[in-house]
């Protein structure tokens, strides 16, 4: 036999495919793709801006304690409605708080209905999409007509329903967001799996009789990371700005719960800033400056993940 494959001339393509093999088994290709995909998302200038400013606002706001000595709902009368100076570094509001703490402590809140929103919808919405879109049948047909139910309000009226029903509260909140957040996961990841049904390896998998849960989870889902990963970074971006506008409107996170809405909202709710809010402008707008350069720097993310990950871009 070794005599035999010593005779056999070997071609550049058998070489160039011996290689390949090797590489397949030391695993080292997946990562030789992996560094191409970290190499596109480096050379994005956007996004790499949008993850250190995600990086620096994520560290003020989760280690407050460390850079203001104030707490949020710390209350000196005497000190009303001053101007930025060495004590107070934004000023503070109409109640004497400290308007830099105040951003610092808020944000960790903003943040966390952000991104845990985010994350349940893509949990729930993810995992009916996979399982429920590659069996199909009439539990596909029910769900795919709950989430046309729901995408058929505008997302902002129908929070605001549900809110002025359950009350306003942090947890209730979350909960607002994932039940209108998760119908359009489920639909991203439902057209993926369909795209996916028909390929050669999943009939493959099905012709060996691996279970149905096994191949939508364990084979389909890891082509569909990429999508998921990006609407995840836009969805936060979403719900933050969602429960800013709802803190603005009255109908968000409590009053006394600092937050970034919340904090922006001292425009409407205090007499006097409402005819000069220009003249009390710290009252507010590093407030909305931060706000604005956390939702971009989460959407340049995105962008450059999307970019990174097409596998139609990647040369």
């Amino acid at each position: 036999m070794s005599s035999i494959s010593k005779g056999i001339r070997r071609t550049a393509l058998d070489r160039k495919m011996d290689k390949i093999r090797a590489l397949e088994e030391s695993g080292k290709l997946g990562t030789k793709l992996t560094n191409r995909t970290l190499r596109k998302l480096m050379a994005n200038k956007l996004a790499v801006f949008g993850a250190v400013m995600f990086v620096v606002i994520c560290i003020l706001c989760f280690a407050a304690p460390l850079f203001t000595k104030w707490a949020p709902t710390q209350i000196s009368l005497r000190e009303r409605m001053i101007g930025p100076c060495a004590e107070h570094l934004f000023g503070t509001d109409q109640m004497g708080r400290d308007i830099w703490s105040r951003m610092l402590y808020g944000g960790r809140i903003s943040i966390i209905v952000g991104l845990g929103s985010a994350l349940g919808a893509a949990l729930i919405g993810v995992s009916l999409g996979m399982f429920v879109g590659y069996k199909g049948g009439w539990l596909d047909a029910i769900i795919l007509k709950i989430s046309d139910v729901f995408l058929s309000f505008p997302q902002m009226v129908l929070i605001i329903i549900i809110v002025a029903l359950v009350g306003q509260s942090l947890n209730n909140m979350i909960i607002i967001f994932i039940l209108t957040g998760w119908p359009s996961m489920y639909r991203m990841a439902r057209s993926k799996v369909l795209s996916l049904k028909e390929e050669e390896f999943v009939q493959a998998l099905r012709a060996f009789g691996i279970s149905d849960l096994k191949i939508a989870f364990k084979h389909m889902l890891p082509n569909t990371v990429g999508p998921i990963v990006v609407n995840i970074t836009l969805s936060t971006a979403m719900f933050i700005l969602q429960e800013a506008s709802l803190s603005v409107l009255g109908y968000g996170v409590p009053q006394e719960i600092a937050t970034w809405g919340n904090i922006i909202n001292v425009i409407t709710n205090a007499g006097v800033i409402r005819y000069d809010w220009l003249g009390y402008w710290w009252m507010w707008l590093p407030c909305a400056i931060m706000l604005i350069l956390f939702v971009l720097s989460i959407n340049f993310i995105g962008d450059g993940l999307r970019d990174a990950s097409d596998p139609t871009q990647i040369g």
